[in-house]
């Protein structure tokens, strides 16, 4: 349900950050493929109930290029635009993400809104690692985060919409 709940999202506050609405429903299209690379990463690392350490974390790390190789380059817009958000979810405002360290407006407009919608839901969601925050904890953590880890020009547009997206989180909940 991850993947639902997030492109929905994703959907939301594309159109809020006044994507054209043909992109946006692109986007709503290519955001449930932004982990496709994680099954390039072994089940003993994806499901581990603990914290990683380092040498798992480098592996858990590369599921953003492999999700891009995955996909390919194509001349579909649909698959350049998920190859792009598989590639750039995981980099942060500040340069600190990974796998390049893209910073600010290098990262890709998509790569921006994807990192924030899945954040949010991984945050409110039960993992082996870790309890579901509630949504006031996780909008609280993205709040603290803008201008270092999101985009902070996106983020005040992510807490507008949480009412809908409380909406849509319980609509789709996991099972």
């Amino acid at each position: 349900m991850h993947v639902i709940r997030m492109s929905h999202f994703t959907l939301l506050l594309a159109q809020a950050s006044g994507v054209p609405e043909a992109q946006a429903e692109l986007l709503y299209q290519a955001a449930p493929m932004h982990d496709v690379g994680k099954i390039g990463i072994p089940d003993a690392i994806l499901l581990k109930p603990g914290k990683l350490d380092p040498a798992e974390w480098a592996k858990m790390k590369e599921h953003a290029r492999i999700g891009a190789e995955i996909i390919g380059d194509h001349d579909s817009a649909l698959l350049k635009l998920a190859r792009s958000v598989a590639l750039t979810h995981h980099e942060k405002w500040d340069g600190g993400g990974y796998p390049v360290g893209l910073a600010g407006e290098a990262i890709p407009l998509e790569g921006r809104i994807v990192a924030i919608c899945d954040v949010y839901d991984a945050l409110t969601s039960v993992r082996p690692y870790k309890r579901a925050w509630s949504s006031e904890e996780a909008a609280d953590y993205l709040s603290s985060e803008a201008d270092k880890s999101f985009d902070p020009r996106l983020v005040p547009l992510f807490q507008d919409l949480l009412p809908q997206i409380r909406l849509i989180s319980s609509h789709y909940a996991d099972p």
